[in-house]
């Protein structure tokens, strides 16, 4: 599978608690099929698979027209509407999304401290 951000030509899997994710070894972006990152944010040292740079992970923010690795055409840029500062990508079609590195930490481990960022 391509990188939808950087366009690296093999994304790596990981597997997490049976569960496998992709995650890009050029960016450190990580893909979920439909419904993984929410099983995963349940495992407290689930973080471990962002294991990029979230200073990179924001530079990958300004990337637009995001192509769904899964190959459904464009995905949509949302704002998680608990975390107001995390940005991702999600597919329409096979409710895929995708974390820039760092985002998937942020998510996991979403707490309080949230609220103020907001």
């Amino acid at each position: 599978m391509e990188c939808p951000k950087c366009h690296a030509r093999e994304m790596e899997q990981v597997v997490f608690e049976g569960i496998e994710v992709d995650r890009c070894p050029g960016c450190g972006g990580i893909w979920f099929d439909a419904e993984e990152a929410q099983a995963l944010k349940k495992f407290k040292s689930a973080t471990e698979i962002d294991a990029g740079d979230a200073l990179r992970g924001l530079e990958y923010d300004s990337v637009e027209n995001v192509n769904c690795p899964r190959g459904h055409g464009k995905m949509m840029t949302v704002i998680h509407p608990d975390m107001l500062h995390i940005y991702f990508e999600t597919c329409s079609e096979c409710k895929g999304v995708w974390f820039d590195s760092g985002e998937f930490t942020d998510y996991a481990e979403g707490d309080v401290a949230d609220f103020f960022k907001t």
